[in-house]
């Protein structure tokens, strides 16, 4: 089978297409047929070695850690009804656990039937996007007419936030950078769209919402875009700092409290509630109430493709990898 593996910490190009053995089920674990590989921001930090502080790997390894198909293997005690079904899996450890493969095992453990009326491209989008939708819209309380801002809103993460929050009733101005990702994001529901690249974007959050500022804030971007929207909270508001593409957002705890600001940090979930979130995702999209957008597609053997667009800010919404 053809897999993508990262010889050595670097760019792009380390990622490397190789013909490898097909895997074998262990007990306890089933072979997936990918029809779709997710594709993660963290993933080109971890390929870059930018990640370390974060995450244990070393090279050689093959990245990824989330994919979409039908089980095509079972191993010894595996509950036979597994075979053939439509699946989407989290493979394991992330960034490294061997996603971008024609085929993958997985645990048992690990499966999460996809829905009928929703097809395995959507259902690989959804599976760490949903599942982390889901756990922070679950953490904050969004009331009917709150002001809700989202960063990095023309992403796969922060266009399904726009959707969740509009639908719980607040009132979304959706932060991006681009036309592309400002339109994409008023098509999800946002009632407005401000361009971060453009100067004072911030104080256009104060202008609209009347000096009030941003009852509950999703920032998907960090560093000083993180920053920046943390200075536009409401007194009282909920701050979710879970973005990292500009570095993670540290807010000053004192600062905070002084403002009465609860601060979220990026959410660390347990298997079962990972699970529990990414199958709420999966079955609210096949109901038709979650649109999940994957902006662009490449071929398994171009992995290095996908990241170097990924990170030259060139993607809109999901990209995943299509073996085959």
């Amino acid at each position: 089978m053809l897999v993508t593996e990262v010889s050595r910490f670097g760019g792009p190009e380390v990622l490397t297409p190789r013909r490898v053995p097909d895997p074998v089920a262990g007990p306890g674990q089933v072979v997936v047929e990918t029809a779709a590989a997710d594709v993660l921001f963290v993933d080109t930090m971890i390929r870059s070695g930018r990640a370390g502080d974060f995450f244990e790997i070393t090279p050689p390894y093959r990245p990824g850690n989330g994919v979409a198909g039908h089980v095509i293997a079972a191993g010894m005690g595996v509950d036979p009804s597994w075979q053939g079904r439509a699946v989407v899996a989290h493979t394991g450890q992330a960034g490294g656990s061997g996603g971008y493969a024609e085929q993958a095992v997985v645990a048992e453990s690990d499966l999460i039937a996809v829905p009928r009326g929703l097809g395995l491209a959507e259902a690989a989008a959804l599976l760490h996007d949903g599942s982390t939708a889901f756990g922070l819209i679950g953490r904050v309380a969004i009331r009917p007419f709150d002001w809700v801002l989202v960063t990095a809103a023309g992403g796969g993460l922060g266009v399904l936030l726009v959707q969740l929050a509009e639908a719980l009733g607040g009132r979304v101005i959706a932060a991006a950078r681009g036309q592309a990702k400002l339109d994409l994001a008023r098509d999800a529901g946002a009632r407005v769209v401000l361009d971060y690249s453009v100067p004072d974007w911030a104080g256009q959050v104060r202008a609209l919402t009347k000096g009030h500022g941003a009852d509950v804030v999703f920032d998907g971007a960090g560093g000083g875009l993180g920053r920046a929207a943390f200075e536009v909270t409401a007194r009282g508001g909920q701050y979710s700092a879970h973005g990292m593409s500009d570095g993670f957002t540290r807010i000053d705890p004192q600062e905070a409290a002084r403002r009465e600001i609860t601060v979220y940090y990026v959410p660390r979930y347990e298997p079962a509630a990972f699970r529990q979130h990414a199958a709420t995702a999966l079955a609210t999209a096949a109901a038709g109430r979650l649109r999940p957008v994957i902006g662009q597609t490449f071929p398994l053997d171009r992995a290095a493709q996908a990241h170097a667009a990924i990170e030259a800010r060139a993607t809109l919404a999901k990209t995943l990898l299509l073996p085959g």
